[in-house]
């Protein structure tokens, strides 16, 4: 028998060779499958970018109430001693006092009303009275007068109560004339002529009417 030639086993390489290029092309197609697999695992996640912190925007404040106005209205009383007497009248905003004994001593005085219902009033006479609306229906306070430190209450009252004031000209004399009317009716006022205090004549509230010197004048409420 002949012996295989040549030919022949360079034909057995040629077959060899193509089978280690085809099972090559299958394992690098698998290695480049699975590469493009685990690139794809071990991507890096995507995080969203955190928000970003600013300043809250407050909530707009809410409406504040204005106060109530202090209301137009008439107090007197007496002081704590009981010596004296102190009315006042308050009328959009404004405040005009008169305190008197009733013999010789008295001081008007005015001033604002703050809206808390505080006051602070001053007379030409360097008379002070600090006063504290409490609830609308009174005024406690104090007036310091001539060295003397007086307390009193007025408590809020209806005419004919309250402040009367009169000035004119009787018999070539000035006069001027305060009258403090209680609730329960009491009278206390002082009448000045040409500077001279003494106690005021008997008013009739309901009209105003008084007799001075055998005058007759009419006083009205006193108002700031």
């Amino acid at each position: 028998m002949k012996r295989p030639g040549p030919l022949l086993t360079l034909l057995a390489g040629l077959l060899v060779g193509v089978f280690m290029l085809s099972l090559n092309a299958t394992t690098g197609t698998k290695n480049t499958s699975s590469s493009s697999a685990d690139t794809t695992k071990e991507s890096p996640a995507v995080t969203a970018s955190p928000t970003p912190t600013g300043t809250t925007p407050s909530s707009s404040p809410s409406p504040t109430t204005a106060p109530a106005p202090v209301p137009d209205a008439r107090y007197a009383g007496r002081t704590d001693d009981d010596s004296s007497a102190v009315a006042l009248t308050l009328r959009d905003g404004r405040a005009i006092a008169y305190f008197c004994d009733g013999r010789a001593k008295e001081s008007w005085l005015r001033g604002d009303v703050n809206d808390d219902g505080t006051m602070r009033l001053t007379g030409k006479d360097g008379s002070v009275l600090n006063g504290t609306l409490e609830d609308g229906k009174q005024i406690r306070g104090t007036v310091d007068i001539d060295g003397g430190h007086h307390a009193f209450t007025a408590a809020r009252t209806k005419k004919p109560s309250g402040l009367y004031r009169a000035t004119s000209t009787v018999r070539g004399a000035e006069v001027d004339g305060g009258w403090i009317v209680l609730p329960d009716g009491r009278q206390v006022g002082v009448l000045t002529r040409d500077g001279k205090p003494s106690p005021a004549p008997r008013l009739d509230p309901r009209t105003g009417a008084v007799t001075v010197d055998g005058q007759r004048l009419t006083a009205g409420p006193a108002a700031p």
